[in-house]
């Protein structure tokens, strides 16, 4: 074994140790082909949660997609993403030549699946904010890729945002059915409606509304 296949099996057994990273299919069923997992994003556990809640099959051809500046930021990050992880690291900000998705499209074209996180940035938890144009894009350009909402429980208040500490909680990553695609639909009602079916993921909270 590689070290960065063993490096990569002690992370999913220190986040399943930690978190749980439990998966949960809801309307779909975990099947190896070319996917585009796109989630909630809460903390830093949030990729590793997805991957170690995949089955084993699914996680070795499933990359995630990283940014560029965070991950690329030191030799350990860099081999954890790419090593490890096997992420696609991108330019977020958008100062590198070329079309920041470009690695992502080729992900995609080896029939190889993707996760991504189209809010852009991690949020609080409470709820999901609006999503970035990337998912749209990747929908358009890759229409034989199953569109898979998830959403990830309890990752917030794990390692709330701006925290160092860890507390220990059984987190669930929720995949639902497929989105499917509504030929000439805007993109703005596009990603609404991609951000509506993760946040019809989340459990119902003591007290919401049915």
């Amino acid at each position: 074994m590689s070290a960065a296949a063993l490096a990569r099996q002690i992370l999913i057994v220190l986040v399943r140790i930690l978190v749980g990273a439990r998966g949960e299919w809801v309307g779909t069923a975990p099947e190896p082909r070319s996917r585009i997992y796109f989630a909630n994003h809460t903390s830093h556990f949030d990729t590793l949660a997805v991957i170690s809640a995949l089955p084993p099959e699914l996680r070795r051809r499933t990359r995630p997609v990283a940014a560029r500046d965070y991950w690329g930021g030191s030799a350990l990050k860099r081999f954890i993403a790419e090593k490890c992880l096997r992420a696609v690291l991108i330019d977020r900000d958008g100062r590198g030549e070329g079309d920041p998705l470009a690695p992502v499209d080729e992900a995609l074209a080896r029939r190889e699946s993707v996760l991504i996180f189209p809010e852009g940035t991690r949020g609080a938890g409470e709820e999901v904010a609006a999503f970035k144009s990337g998912l749209h894009r990747l929908a358009e350009r890759h229409p034989e890729a199953e569109l898979i909402p998830v959403h990830l429980d309890n990752l917030a208040r794990v390692m709330p945002k701006g925290s160092f500490l860890i507390v220990p909680l059984t987190c669930t990553a929720r995949f639902g059915p497929p989105l499917t695609a509504v030929p000439g639909e805007p993109k703005a009602e596009f990603l609404a409606r991609a951000r509506a079916a993760v946040e019809s993921l989340a459990p119902r909270r003591k007290g919401a509304p049915a």
